[in-house]
């Protein structure tokens, strides 16, 4: 397990303690700093958050819902481990949902739908720029909101929020390489660019581009024994 620092720790009120601690342990699994396999302890886990055992065990069970973390039998819970068959599976997902939640965003598209997403790209643009994976899953998140909301599509959007996770812990480990923080802000602003010239053909095809590209670093990184 990498060694957490004291930016885990928690101060604010215990009204949102619970949320707040999902996010600190989720961040520091996408960024890498818990590795795949390695325990989370729970001793440990009240000491670097600075959380009760009854507010980390719930942290344990949000995240093990999101498939960031796994109960193994023998040694409990664990961070769940990234290989290339369940990475594949959920680029393929991405792509189906995501195509079509662009395209018939592009097709319904009106002048505050594309304020929204010119918003939604500017914050992404700070976010690639911090290269912080909080700043990242926020902006992305909503950068995809955005999409899926405005084409109506409210159930895929369900199942995106529930993988959002593991696609958040891929986008960490692609945007390590230097191509991909070249290119990943370029797909994204070719898909809003599409979006926002009302042209569905263009932003399903700049989903799939956008996609294949990460798919393939991904599948790369995750063979390379």
């Amino acid at each position: 397990m990498n060694n957490a620092t004291d930016d885990l720790r928690i101060h604010e009120a215990p009204a949102t303690l619970r949320a707040l601690a999902v996010d600190r342990l989720r961040g520091a699994i996408i960024a890498g700093r818990f590795q795949g396999g390695d325990r989370l302890v729970e001793r440990t886990l009240c000491d670097q958050l600075g959380v009760s055992r009854s507010v980390v065990r719930e942290v344990i069970r949000t995240l093990e819902a999101e498939g960031l973390v796994e109960t193994q039998a023998r040694s409990g819970p664990v961070v769940a481990r990234l290989d290339w068959s369940q990475a594949r599976q959920i680029y393929d997902i991405r792509r189906l949902l995501e195509a079509e939640a662009a395209a018939d965003c592009a097709f319904l598209a009106d002048a505050a739908v594309k304020a929204r997403l010119r918003a939604a790209l500017a914050a992404l643009d700070t976010a690639f720029a911090e290269a912080t994976p909080q700043a990242l899953y926020a902006a992305t998140t909503g950068f995809y909101e955005v999409i899926f909301t405005a084409a109506g599509h409210d159930v895929a959007w369900e199942i995106v929020q529930r993988l959002n996770g593991r696609i958040s812990r891929l986008r960490a480990m692609t945007l390590a390489t230097k191509d991909r923080r070249t290119s990943g802000p370029a797909h994204m602003a070719r898909i809003a660019e599409a979006i926002c010239a009302n042209d569905p053909v263009a932003a399903a095809k700049a989903v799939r581009e956008h996609l294949k590209d990460a798919a393939e670093i991904a599948r790369k990184l995750l063979e390379t024994p």
